[in-house]
């Protein structure tokens, strides 16, 4: 009787689910979170080059063979449900953390800034050979070079900052909040369905799912504009938070607008050794990773399954994080 209600509240869950209906709660600083129910997937990229190759014409094969680390592909089982941001930090959240908490951001008490967009600089004539600038005490948080409003999502973000606000809302709260492990962000992203893109294998998925690097924001950088997306979304830089359509388990932006940090170390071979069961990373590292892509990301570096890391210190325009509530 038990294995046939369980069976009967999953079928009900789905069909929720597919109607574009799911579980929220809302935190104390008005955090949505969506409720993600456990389960398991093929953790990686199991398509072969001449797929990859198929999906990316416009790459060349060197940039198509820098992904080692996302292989061997392994079934990940994630044996406990849990509670995800449905958006990205905002800057109105952070802000209100920063008020409540007297927490300082580490670009603001190290007094070395961060990055952002220097108005100063035309595409080709900075160092980067582009229009970023940093560190400089100019940007922060509240200042990455462009216009964001209380709901855009926060940047220039550490991975200590992202640590921080989960610990200050875990007290505040007496429930434990943190970054997602880089297994259940993957899981997250794909809504357990192992696709490269929150809504699918194609990149053409992206311009209804994504702020990524595209037509509009190519006129800027005129050098990438060969892998930019041909569509244009109206967003040069970040977009409000839930300005495009969720993923099946009710996430948005889970590719692009801001990189979210997760709470995993990186390691190059860990795939090779990972556990079946709730991976949590390797003990100890230099870098961490970061997941998803940003308003200034490539399709090919927007897929669910790329892995790319930062130093815990990084503060950069791209950077923002997205929490995780565990199930009490």
């Amino acid at each position: 009787m038990r294995r046939i209600l369980g069976m009967v509240l999953l079928l009900a869950a789905c069909a929720s689910r597919a109607a574009g209906v799911f579980e929220t709660l809302e935190n104390s600083i008005g955090m949505r979170f969506v409720h993600i129910p456990a389960g398991s997937y093929a953790m990686g990229n199991e398509r072969a080059a001449e797929r990859m190759r198929a999906l990316f014409p416009e790459y060349p094969p060197s940039r198509l063979a820098e992904f080692s680390d996302e292989i061997p592909v392994h079934r990940v089982h994630i044996t406990r449900d849990f509670w995800l941001g449905q958006h990205e930090v905002t800057v109105g959240q952070f802000r209100a953390f920063l008020e409540q908490s007297g927490y300082v951001p580490e670009s603001v008490r190290d007094g070395t800034g961060g990055y952002g967009v220097d108005p100063h600089h035309s595409p080709g004539t900075s160092p980067s050979g582009d229009a970023f600038a940093g560190r400089d005490p100019r940007f922060s948080w509240a200042n990455p070079g462009f216009p964001q409003t209380d709901a855009h999502p926060v940047l220039n973000v550490t991975w200590g900052d992202a640590a921080a606000m989960a610990r200050w809302l875990s007290d505040r709260e007496q429930r434990r909040y943190r970054l997602p492990t880089e297994a259940e962000w993957e899981y997250a992203c794909s809504a357990g369905q192992s696709t490269l893109y929150p809504d699918g294998d194609e990149p053409s998925t992206l311009d209804r799912t994504a702020n990524v690097f595209d037509a509009g924001s190519a006129a800027m950088w005129p050098q990438w504009a060969a892998y930019a997306r041909p569509a244009d979304d109206g967003h040069r830089f970040t977009a409000p938070a839930g300005s495009f359509r969720p993923n099946a388990f009710g996430l948005y932006d889970m590719a692009g607008n801001a990189w979210e940090w997760t709470a995993d170390w990186y390691a190059s071979d860990y795939y090779a050794d990972s556990p079946s069961a709730d991976p949590q990373g390797p003990a100890a590292g230099t870098a961490r990773v970061r997941r998803g892509g940003s308003w200034h990301t490539w399709p090919l570096y927007a897929r669910c399954n790329f892995r790319n890391v930062n130093s815990p210190e990084t503060r950069y325009v791209l950077q923002g994080m997205r929490l995780l509530l565990e199930q009490p």
